[in-house]
């Protein structure tokens, strides 16, 4: 029992790892509730491509010396603008379009970065994260945005949940679809910067698609997914910064190896959906009847063969 009560309580003595909870919790809470419509919409690969677009933009801001979240957010806004704008084309599906902003985006993130002589902490903490280096302030920044999104999600819960589902009804009953695209893309971007410092713009894509992800093998209702989404970030983010400090591994990547291991957990033991419960509930073959008999002949076994004279 000393044991455990030892090994709960040793990383919250030490600052940095107070301030990595406290931030990890409220990024997993945060992507868990946006990452419900972005499963729903079946559009992870946004997630992806907004995340690699703010790529170049923090390459450009650290070029010039500017703001690095800053110019991150502006690209990655620009991107999800213009993805929205391109994909009301019905000639183009969503992905593909994506697809085309995402190549564009990281190719000329590459560019940027090619054209400076060094490569410091400062750029690489936006691709793998550095979440035990958050201060204070982050986390009282990311608490706020965090906030702000989660409002705006629960606000527009059920014209967003439409659009996900069937974007042409959506239309026919008179929705603003292209608004809400603009604005779910919108908020993707912002949850995903948001995130950025803490866990990195190549582990982010986890963060928000994953708690999403287990919580769908779970239910089938909007608002008790959203919960569980949010729980299992958030508990997914503490249980990999224990993980992290106990055994000396990255942050970020421990962070996303405990939510996977939850997802496969949940994808096999789910009590509807899981792996074990089909495989327990598979009913037996019926047996096929022999070729000579006729069904339904009481195993009498009569001939099918034509009678003869």
């Amino acid at each position: 029992m000393t044991d455990l009560l030892a090994f709960l309580t040793e990383p919250w003595q030490l600052p940095f790892m107070q301030r990595a909870f406290a931030v990890s919790a409220v990024i997993g809470l945060v992507c868990g509730v946006i990452g419900v419509y972005v499963v729903l919409r079946g559009m992870a690969f946004i997630g992806d491509a907004v995340a690699h677009s703010a790529f170049p933009g923090v390459a450009l801001a650290y070029a010039f010396e500017g703001n690095l979240l800053l110019g991150g957010a502006t690209a990655g806004v620009t991107t999800a603008v213009l993805i929205a704008f391109v994909s009301q084309n019905r000639r183009l599906k969503e992905d593909t379009v994506i697809g085309v902003f995402f190549a564009f985006a990281f190719g000329l993130g590459i560019v940027l970065v090619s054209t400076r002589d060094s490569w410091t902490t400062d750029l690489s903490s936006f691709l793998f994260g550095q979440i035990l280096a958050v201060s204070a302030g982050d986390v009282w920044t990311v608490a706020a945005i965090g906030s702000a999104l989660v409002l705006a999600v629960l606000a527009l819960g059920k014209e967003l949940l439409a659009v996900s589902l069937d974007r042409e009804a959506a239309r026919a009953a008179g929705l603003p679809v292209l608004r809400l695209d603009v604005t779910l893309y919108v908020i993707v971007t912002a949850t995903i910067v948001m995130s950025l410092e803490a866990v990195g713009n190549i582990l982010v894509l986890a963060l928000l698609i994953t708690p999403a992800a287990t919580a769908r093998l779970l239910t089938e209702r909007l608002w008790t997914m959203t919960l569980l989404a949010s729980l299992i970030g958030a508990a997914g983010g503490v249980a990999g910064l224990y993980v992290s400090y106990h055994h000396n591994l990255a942050a970020g990547g421990s962070v996303v190896v405990v939510l996977t291991a939850l997802f496969a957990l949940t994808w096999c033991l789910s009590p509807r959906h899981g792996l074990l419960t089909k495989l327990l509930h598979r009913r037996p073959p019926l047996p096929r009847p022999h070729p000579a008999t006729a069904p339904g002949d009481g195993g009498a076994g009569r001939s099918l063969q034509p009678l003869r004279r």
